[in-house]
């Protein structure tokens, strides 16, 4: 892929603009309450934990917990998200956390939690809402024009961290006048409104071409195109290092109200209540950032702020000083993880938008889970302040990474899909399983500007690989100097339909500049070829045709 400077808007849309988009609005607005269930649930949990252990590792599993089903679920979710209707996914995530909040409610009503029955359900509650997280946010350039997708995206950082403002607050009141059966409750209650806006939202069904591959299959081409696409491959490292980094807050904030500042559930609630209204703050002005500061400038800062921030509140025995520096932590730690988010979006083509911003959240959490068990280990046998101590010098150390792998720039325009005009000509009767399929490119090329196409084919070798293609290589003739011949192979007919239907626009424009170099008069000649031919020819005419794939020749 291209990686292009972004282009000036045309128009500058406000933080707010995409809440004029009707369905968007309705969502956004159902996802605060169901962001607020969420947390208190979250402060339930935490302070619960603390009831029934005094041990900090323990304590610190819970946010592992939550956690690890976001790394764990996230990225076949995001497979299923592309291949299916991501309205009916994300209902399917809703519903399934429902019931499972239902059920760990019922068992503390019974009062038969213990510390790994509450591991487990907050798990299972992880688990559906990292089936709903890759729809939902996948969904959203759905729901609003292009130009308003970074202020889209904002928006959805900021209905977690509106949640986060006044939801730790009031769970913490909660637990502290009900107890935690009742903040379970709540949760489960707050679940349903966002319910009723997926299911009354009209999602427009564009019929695809060709069938959706099969869930392995779509979480390799998910991941191959990650691994390929320089642009988001960095983004992942970034989001890994930056929740394993910066995972101490969201896991000892119970010890830190408990411990550090001797308080209760209200002062546990209180502390992420001001950490949220950092986050919102943040979150909002994440377009006004992109628009100022590059990428990398803006990471970096975010970085060493939040760092300085959590050896602040390591040292701190006072509540009004943690709480000022827990709400410059959650702007620059919201900040910094809204731009990432907003990378790994407009890096993406529509057919893998699901699948990589599961990959994100999958890094993102899975660094959060590693984090949250380490610091809640040296909690246990150095202290709470130690522990925050060294996680705030491993945060301010993550910028050094840019030095190797700095944040790109990218253009909405380089992952605009293109339909390619040309259609491959096919004699022989395929269907969607014949394979493999080898395809063989022939290029004319002067010998002087060898070295020239050579590097762009270098470029258009992760093109392939990441639109779908195996087995790529390049080769030059050695009887005929100016003849080169790329080749690679797809699994089968209906994995080479795919691959032609992945082509952006900075996919087009690297193939313009390949044909380029073509000598005077010459032209690419493209072989299609079916490898191992025999499951295409009928030895006997009464010989049935094995494959019961319904895709025949290929048709517009």
């Amino acid at each position: 892929m291209a990686i292009a400077e972004d282009s000036a808007p045309t128009q500058r849309w406000t933080a707010f603009e995409p809440l004029r988009e009707r369905t968007f609005r309705r969502i956004w607005s159902a996802s605060v309450l169901s962001n607020f269930g969420q947390l208190i649930q979250g402060v339930g949990a935490a302070w619960e934990m603390t009831r029934l252990t005094s041990s900090p590792s323990m304590v610190a599993l819970v946010q592992t917990a939550l956690m690890l089903p976001l790394m764990l679920v996230a990225v076949p979710a995001g497979a299923i998200a592309d291949m299916f209707d991501r309205r009916k996914i994300a209902l399917a995530g809703l519903t399934f956390a429902t019931i499972c909040a239902l059920t760990l409610t019922t068992i503390a009503m019974l009062n038969l939690t213990t510390p790994w029955v509450l591991l487990c359900f907050s798990s299972l509650i992880g688990v559906g809402v990292a089936l709903y997280g890759p729809a939902w946010q996948a969904s959203v350039s759905e729901q609003v024009k292009p130009e308003q997708l970074p202020a889209a995206v904002g928006l959805a950082s900021v209905s977690y961290n509106i949640a986060r403002s006044f939801g730790p607050a009031v769970g913490g009141l909660i637990v502290l006048a009900a107890g935690a059966t009742a903040a379970f409750a709540v949760n489960a209650l707050m679940y349903l409104p966002l319910i009723v806006a997926f299911f009354l939202w009209r999602r427009e069904h564009v019929p695809a071409r060709l069938p959706p591959e099969r869930l392995h299959r779509a979480i390799i081409s998910g991941a191959r195109y990650a691994i390929h696409s320089p642009p988001i491959r960095i983004v992942l490292v970034r989001a890994f290092t930056l929740g394993l980094a910066a995972a101490s807050i969201s896991a000892l904030t119970p010890l830190v109200a408990r411990n550090l500042l001797a308080g209760n559930a209200s002062t546990f609630g209180l502390l992420l209540g001001a950490n949220g209204v950092g986050a919102v703050l943040g979150a909002l002005v994440v377009s006004g950032v992109r628009n100022r500061m590059k990428p990398e400038n803006a990471v970096r800062l975010c970085a060493i702020v939040a760092s300085v921030m959590i050896v602040i509140i390591a040292l701190s025995t006072n509540i009004v000083i943690t709480a000022l520096a827990l709400s410059v932590t959650g702007a620059a730690y919201m900040l910094n993880i809204a731009l990432l988010n907003v990378g790994v979006q407009l890096s993406a083509p529509r057919w893998v938008t699901a699948r990589a911003i599961a990959w994100f959240q999958a890094s993102l959490t899975g660094g959060i889970a590693i984090g949250a068990w380490m610091w809640g280990v040296i909690a246990s046998d150095w202290g709470v302040s130690h522990a925050l101590i060294a996680s705030g010098i491993t945060l301010i150390l993550t910028p050094l990474i840019g030095l190797v792998l700095p944040m790109p720039p990218v253009s909405t325009a380089d992952v605009e899909m293109v339909e390619l005009a040309n259609e491959p000509e096919v004699g022989l009767a395929l269907t969607g399983r014949s394979g493999p399929i080898v395809i063989e490119i022939d290029y004319r090329v002067y010998p002087d500007a060898a070295r020239q196409f050579y590097d762009v084919m270098l470029k258009m070798q992760r093109t392939r690989l990441r639109n779908g293609a195996f087995d790529w290589s390049l080769s030059r003739d050695i009887a005929d100097p100016e003849l080169w011949t790329e080749r690679y192979h797809c699994p089968t007919w209906a994995d080479y339909l795919r691959l032609r239907t992945r082509f952006t626009h900075a996919d087009r424009e690297l193939q313009t500049m390949a044909d380029a170099f073509h000598t005077a008069g010459a032209g690419a000649r493209v072989r299609r070829r079916l490898e191992r031919p025999f499951g295409s020819v009928r030895w006997r005419a009464e010989t049935p045709d094995p494959s019961r794939d319904p895709i025949s020749i290929y048709t517009p």
